[in-house]
């Protein structure tokens, strides 16, 4: 069993709040828009960390991540992009990709909204965990956390954090 914390849109943003979430995690999963590798450095210095770029990484940050990955966690199939959409309106870049071949988690950013829904027809769960950053739209930084064991998903918690100022 893995225990996970899944963020997104960070924006080069990272406290002690953030950080006393990742210690308690055994893998970090980042779905874009770090803005920094303060924030990549001083996640790396506790646990793994999987991410991708996000649209305001810059050239750098995409030397050293990629736009998508695909991975395999435990026994499941997980695909993380920042922009992706979600169900019944996934991003044109990936939508004919993950018709044909879904995995059966798919996590992407962007939107700064916690979304979290199963797709029947693709029969995948896709997750936002929203923004956890300072930058953007959301009123409340989130980010979510879980455990895999095998291919299954389980106590899947939403984790709140101040109000933005």
């Amino acid at each position: 069993m893995k225990k996970i914390l899944l963020m997104s849109d960070t924006h080069g943003f990272i406290d002690e709040q953030i950080l006393k979430y990742v210690k308690l995690c055994d893998e970090v999963w980042h779905a874009g828009d770090i803005g920094s590798f303060d924030v990549v450095n001083a996640i790396s210095d506790l646990k793994p960390l999987k991410a991708v770029f996000g649209n305001i990484d810059d050239a750098k940050m995409r030397t050293e991540f990629k736009e998508n990955i695909r991975f395999m966690c435990e026994e499941l199939d997980v695909w993380i992009t920042h922009i992706g959409g979600y169900p019944n309106n996934y991003d044109l870049r990936i939508k004919e990709a993950i018709q044909n071949y879904p995995p059966k988690l798919f996590i992407s950013g962007h939107s700064h909204i916690l979304k979290v829904m199963y797709d029947n027809k693709l029969k995948l769960l896709h997750m936002n965990p929203g923004a956890v950053g300072k930058t953007g739209i959301q009123s409340v930084r989130t980010m979510l956390q879980f455990n895999v064991s095998g291919q299954e998903i389980s106590d899947l918690n939403v984790i709140e954090l101040e109000k933005r100022a």
